[in-house]
């Protein structure tokens, strides 16, 4: 083969989210868009903040257009990485420093370039916590490093015993993601607490530094009073890697932001390396478009209550026709437990129907599938006959 095999081999398959979006698309234009329940991608279904539009028009009515789209700083635009840092001030009480954050293009961008920043060798390896974004496995494995997965404990909430077990010598990152995809569960406080716990006593025993990379993306998309954690005030060795594709209903415009936590261990070095890494693989000078709309846009949010609402729909009507789902607090997603404990089976059991849902075992938890429920709340209601039906297959 004349090109990189693995490189190949990603572009060749999908993943099963994206190849269930493409069915989705084609089946639709064959039997009716009103016909299909795509519940496979996580793209926002509500609009942004009317202050998004406003704000992109005035940018475009009263800025110089060569300032406004031509390069900015490869980290990013030093004003708006101010305002993002005291933003983020003003909601935790913890003061980020703009000198250590560099912008993206999405949390894509942002967990690759800090996981290149951090792992050193093959022997490096990054836990990720059941379930979790199938793509991590990807993005760790291109930086180099071993992906091991945490199991979660019942509930789908981490089971701290055995994350400590895992952890080692070689242990370089640990990704952490709250509110959770595919779960949509909110760690609690102490289980935060155990875990940061944990890895300030493994760097104590092995003598290392190990990275924890807070996952943020859906930090504003809280339910029931859920607060978003602030994990560089849990543990000094914090990562955060944010986008504003869910927060501001922007996913197609790539944007976000990592932060070093001021109070990491060799915190400039680290960021130095941040930068390089964004050097090395071609993400430097985020859009400066949107760079500077989420200057002007930084801690609002798109209106959650839709969210809300399908949430509440599709989980008293799921679990009332006998499935068990993990309950969601947060993000746009839910996870339901495959009946027969075979969750390819019971997507495509689904499919037959048009219930389009991705099953789970790419996201390191097999037995699930994934229903993202960012949809309209008429789909919703509209998919309950079509769920009743799946439930007679496996309910008496």
């Amino acid at each position: 083969m004349i090109c990189n095999e693995k490189m190949y081999a990603l572009g060749a398959k999908r993943s099963v989210i994206r190849e269930l979006f493409e069915y989705g698309k084609a089946r639709k234009a064959l039997v009716g868009e009103q016909n299909v329940y795509d519940f496979s991608l996580g793209n926002p279904s509500v609009p942004p903040p009317s202050a998004v539009k406003e704000a992109l028009i005035r940018l475009l009515e009263t800025q110089s257009e060569i300032a406004l789209h031509g390069y900015t700083s490869a980290q990013g635009d030093k004003g708006v990485r101010e305002i993002i840092a005291r933003h983020y001030s003003e909601e935790f009480g913890f003061a980020l420093d703009p000198e250590l954050m560099y912008m993206t293009c999405g949390a894509a961008a942002s967990l690759t370039i800090t996981l290149n920043a951090i792992v050193k060798d093959q022997a490096d390896e990054v836990i990720a916590f059941a379930p979790f974004f199938p793509e991590y496995r990807v993005f760790a494995e291109k930086a180099g490093a071993k992906l091991v997965v945490a199991p979660p404990a019942e509930g789908l909430d981490i089971d701290v015993e055995a994350f400590r077990a895992l952890l080692n010598e070689h242990t370089r990152a640990v990704i952490i993601n709250s509110p959770n995809n595919p779960s949509g569960v909110v760690y609690a406080e102490q289980t935060v607490k155990a875990v940061a716990n944990a890895l300030k006593e493994a760097q104590k025993k092995f003598g290392t530094t190990i990275y924890l990379i807070s996952d943020e993306p859906y930090r504003a998309l809280l339910f029931d009073g859920k607060k978003a954690t602030c994990f560089p005030r849990e543990y000094e060795n914090t990562v955060v890697c944010y986008s504003y594709s869910k927060a501001l209903s922007l996913p197609g415009e790539r944007i976000g932001y990592i932060a070093v936590s001021p109070a990491a261990v060799e915190k400039q070095e680290l960021y130095l390396a941040v930068c390089g890494a964004g050097r090395a693989l071609g993400y430097v000078c985020a859009p400066a478009l949107f760079q500077r709309l989420v200057g002007e846009c930084d801690g609002l949010t798109s209106d959650i209550n839709v969210y809300r609402e399908n949430r509440d729909i599709l989980y008293s009507a799921l679990t009332e026709m006998g499935f068990t789902c993990a309950y969601p607090s947060g993000a746009f997603y839910l996870f339901v437990k495959a009946p027969s404990g075979d969750a390819n089976e019971f997507s495509e059991a689904a499919k037959a129907l048009d219930i389009l849902v991705v099953p789970s075992d790419s996201f390191g938890c097999e037995g699930y599938v994934r229903i993202a429920y960012c949809v309209s709340t008429d789909l919703i209601k509209r998919s309950l006959a079509a769920f009743k039906e799946l439930a007679k297959k496996y309910f008496v």
